[in-house]
This record gives structure tokens, C-alpha cells and sequence, in this order.
């Protein structure tokens, strides 16, 4: 028997439930990019240019220290889920009391992280000095939450394995007006700074993991959470690690490649850093759209891969290549073609204006090769292969990259020149995913026929 919050995703019609499961999930991610948001436009529009820059100095490096541990909830979601599409509660159970106090481990260990090490980690990047310490003053406080926040996505993925992407959007829609009500109340009423927007960021992620934890702990099926029974079970924790661990060694590793794009646009000075952290927002919300197609993508390859539903799968990727596509190349088209408005709500300044406008007219109009990547290594790790596309996804878009950045970029010290290491290391990366997908697929259906 299911909810009306949640889904059977093994049966019937695919398009509409994929629809349907994705949609809140977007704006659930719309509302956590919200949170930092809100913290750049009140700093840039209140605080100023150099606060801007501070605060946008810091994304980078803190998505290296977090990525890992948010694989791991990919790794939980698609444990959890698989067990429900083979019907097996115990296992369930065990997954879910696994992951939710490896979220409590992992939070600690990067806040704590994060908190120690921000200043040299900052200062080894090359944050510009006349930000550097309101970087290091942001930082620190954000990563007071990060116990909060890896908890909650945590929690989040086991309700996305159940087909329940309603809760975690009601929960954000609370904590995220909170989050805004604080930006103002404290930078713009008090006068504080970089400061304000991260305890206000603090507050409504605590907020948030309280309503998933109460939410959890009240479910009557294999998915209740109880304090009491969190225990790292052995097999489960394996699994776990097993397609969650490559896929946060993944997107660390991302991370490593962004922050030496954030290393090199940090050498054109702070009005740069202010219009590639303006734009970069800007096209977080389209990323975020097509991740939420990903993520379903893994939810329904997880279950049905489960249930040995072989040829719903091949159903599962096609249909969410098709929607990522479309989402990406209008939301892409719409960023390019309104780049100038979008950028003004972070700042005033035309001078960042038109970086931050240069950025968006390369990167977000091909912004769905992304989307592609990542359903394509999405139904992968559904089908319990976690390691083929981590190293395809790092050396194709990641290594490329890099590569790029020392060689190309190098001779060519040119903004443009660097941009293009995006859209490039994309298509390099979806051609090959899509020739691992075609073995990997036949390997599943030797395996489940």
C-alpha cells in the first residue's frame, strides 16, 4: 500500500511518475541554492563587492569538503531503494539506521574539518587578500552546519528512495524563508557582514534537519528511523560505500578541477571573482533542475534494478535524457538571453554585470551536456555500477580540465579561453559514458535473465 507522497515506480506509465517525482525535488534544490543565494545577493547588494567576492570565494572549496560525504547519501538512496523494490524490510531497516548515523559521523568530521583548516586552505587557493578574511570568517561558520546539513541530506535521500520528494520540499519551503528573513534581519537591520548570512544559513539548516528527523522517526513501515537502533551495519555500510563512495570521490574530485578554474579566475581580481561567483549561481539553478532528472533517474533504476525489471530501465534513461535535455536548453537559453538581469540581482556594478553576463553566454547555453552526464552515470550506479563512471566522469571532464587549464589556458591567459573548458570536457564525457552504458547494460540483463 503507498502513500499518496509516495510512488510504485515498477510498474505502469514511466514519463508522468518521472515527471511527477522530479518536480519536487527541483524545487527542493532550488531552495537549498536559495540559501546561498540569499546570502550573495544581500552581501552584494548591502555589504558590498568585497563581500560578495568573499563569500563566493569559498563555494568551491567548500563543495571538496562536503562532496565526498554527499556521495554517500547517492550510495544510501540507491540501498535503500533497491531493497524496497526486492521487498526486503530487514534489509531496509538496516540501511537506513546505517546511513543516517554515518550522516552524523560525516558531519562532524567535515564541519571540523572545514572550521580548522579554512584559513590555509583559502590561502592556498589564492583568495584574493582583500577578501581572504571575511572568506575565513564565512567559512567557519557555515561549517558549524554542516552537521545539520549532512543529516538532513541524508534523510532526504531515504524518503527519495521511498518515491516521497513532497516532505523534504515542504521542510525547505520553512527553513528557506526563515533563511531569508535572517539574511535581512541580521545584515541589513543589525549591520553585519559575511557573518550574518552564514548564522542565518546556520539557523534554517538546523531547522530543516529537525523537521526530516521528526518526519522519519513517525514513519510505520521499514524506512522509521529510530535514535535508539542507529548502528553501522556491515553489509549494508558496504553497499553503501560501494556505489556511494565513487560517486563522492567523483564529485570531490570535480571540485578539485573547479577549484583550480576558481584558482585561476581568483589571478583576474576581485570584480572577476564577483561576476564568476554571480554567474555561477545563476547556473546552479539550472544544474540543479537537471540533477533533480538524475536523481530520479538512480531512484527508478535502483528499484527496478531491485524488482529485475531489466527493460524498464533501458525506458528509465531514455525518457530522462529526453527531459534533462529539454530543461537544460531552455533554462541555458533563457540564462543567456536575460544574463543581465539575472547577474543585477547579485549586484549593482556593470562591470560585474558584463563578466558575470560573458560567463553565462558559454558555459549555461550548453549547460545540458552536464544534464546528460549525469543521467548516464545516474542509471549506471542504479544498476550497482558506481566505479565505471566515476573514472569516466574524472578523466573525461574532470582530468580534461585540468589538463586544459595547464596547457591550453596557459598559453592563452584568456577568461574565455578558460570557460571553454566546460562545454568541451561535456561532450568528450557523454560519448564516452554513453559506450560504457551500452556494456554495462548487457552485463545487467546476462545478470538478471
Amino acid at each position: 500500500m503507498f502513500r499518496k507522497s509516495e510512488m510504485e515506480m515498477t510498474q505502469g506509465p514511466l514519463l508522468k511518475k518521472l515527471m511527477v517525482f522530479s518536480l519536487p525535488l527541483m524545487m527542493t534544490g532550488i531552495l537549498q541554492l536559495l540559501y546561498n543565494a540569499a546570502d550573495i545577493i544581500v552581501v552584494g547588494r548591502f555589504s558590498g563587492e568585497k563581500a560578495l567576492a568573499a563569500v563566493g570565494a569559498t563555494g568551491s572549496l567548500t563543495n571538496l569538503l562536503i562532496n565526498l560525504f554527499i556521495g554517500l547519501s547517492i550510495g544510501a538512496n540507491v540501498v535503500v531503494a533497491r531493497n524496497l523494490g526486492a521487498k526486503d524490510e530487514d534489509r531496509v531497516h538496516r540501511a537506513v539506521h546505517t546511513s543516517m548515523l554515518l550522516s552524523i559521523i560525516g558531519g562532524l568530521f567535515v564541519g571540523g574539518v572545514g572550521i580548522l583548516f579554512s584559513e590555509p586552505l583559502l590561502l592556498l587557493m589564492g583568495t584574493p587578500e582583500d577578501v581572504v578574511d571575511l572568506s575565513v570568517l564565512y567559512m567557519r561558520i557555515y561549517f558549524i552546519g554542516m552537521p545539520a546539513s549532512m543529516v538532513y541530506n541524508f534523510g532526504a535521500s531515504i524518503l527519495r528512495a521511498k518515491g516521497d520528494t513532497k516532505r523534504p520540499l515542504w521542510f525547505l519551503m520553512v527553513s528557506g524563508l526563515v533563511n531569508v528573513g535572517l539574511n535581512l534581519l541580521f545584515v541589513v537591520k543589525f549591520e553585519m557582514s559575511v557573518d550574518g548570512v552564514a548564522y542565518a544559513t546556520v539557523i534554517s539548516q538546523y531547522l530543516s534537519v529537525a523537521m526530516i528527523l521528526i518526519s522519519l522517526t513517525r514513519l510505520e513501515d521499514s524506512c522509521k528511523l529510530s535514535l535508539k537502533k542507529l548502528k553501522l551495519y556491515g553489509n549494508e555500510l558496504k553497499n553503501i560505500m560501494r556505489i556511494g563512495f565513487p560517486a563522492g570521490v567523483q564529485s570531490s574530485l570535480f571540485s578539485v578541477s573547479n577549484v583550480l578554474i576558481q584558482w585561476a579566475v581568483n589571478s583576474f581580481g576581485s570584480v572577476v571573482v564577483a561576476g564568476y561567483t554571480a554567474a555561477s549561481n545563476v547556473e546552479n539553478f539550472i544544474y540543479i533542475s537537471m540533477n533533480s532528472v538524475s536523481q530520479a533517474a538512480i531512484t527508478f533504476t535502483s528499484q527496478n534494478f531491485g524488482a529485475r525489471q531489466s527493460a524498464r530501465i533501458t525506458k528509465i534513461l531514455w525518457q530522462c535524457v529526453a527531459i534533462v535535455t529539454f530543461l537544460g536548453v531552455a533554462l541555458g537559453t533563457f540564462a543567456t538571453v536575460f544574463s543581465g538581469a539575472l547577474i543585477g540581482f547579485y549586484t549593482t556594478s556593470q562591470e560585474v554585470i558584463a563578466v558575470g553576463s560573458l560567463r553565462l553566454s558559454i558555459v549555461a547555453i550548453s549547460y545540458f551536456l552536464c544534464g546528460i552526464m549525469e543521467v548516464f552515470a545516474g542509471v549506471m550506479r542504479g544498476m550497482n555500477y558506481s566505479l565505471m563512471p566515476m573514472i569516466v566522469s574524472l578523466l573525461g571532464a574532470c582530468g580534461f580540465r585540468i589538463l586544459w587549464i595547464f596547457t591550453v589556458f596557459a598559453l592563452e591567459r584568456n577568461i574565455i579561453i578558460l570557460y571553454l573548458s566546460y562545454p568541451l570536457s561535456w561532450i568528450l564525457t557523454d560519448i564516452t559514458h554513453y559506450v560504457c552504458y551500452v556494456i554495462v547494460k548487457k552485463r545487467v540483463n546476462l545478470r538478471l535473465s
